[in-house]
């Protein structure tokens, strides 16, 4: 597939592609005779995990180290397993604290809405 193709396939910019590539978390990805970038599905599918693992929060050192980790092979499987599980493990505690905010934001909403109902 042509980059334009795993854009169009991803969701992802053909500039956040284009960096995934230049920070080295996708060293993988092969080029053409032409010079061109050549993307598999599977290029594809890491792609679009890098970007939620970057939308989720995941610092760029991190995303580094489990790309570094994916690249050397299937002998670190546990290893980014257990990274997947760290980071799943942060998301749940930030749903958390989210949900906490959201009640406390209801609570206030709820009583403003008190207050307005008996001004009128």
């Amino acid at each position: 597939m042509k980059i334009s193709e795993v854009a169009e396939l991803t969701g992802l910019s053909l500039s956040t592609i284009r960096f995934y590539e230049k920070s080295g978390l996708c060293p993988f990805i092969r080029r053409g005779s032409d010079g061109k970038r050549r993307f598999s599905k599977t290029d594809a599918d890491w792609l679009e995990l890098l970007a939620s693992l970057r939308a989720t929060g995941m610092p760029m050192s991190e995303m580094r180290t489990f790309a570094d980790l994916y690249a050397s092979g299937d002998t670190t499987i546990p290893k980014r397993r257990a990274a997947l599980l760290a980071h799943r493990q942060s998301l749940e505690d930030r749903q958390a604290e989210v949900e906490r905010c959201r009640a406390i934001l209801d609570r206030k909403l709820q009583k403003y809405d008190e207050i307005m109902k008996d001004q009128t």
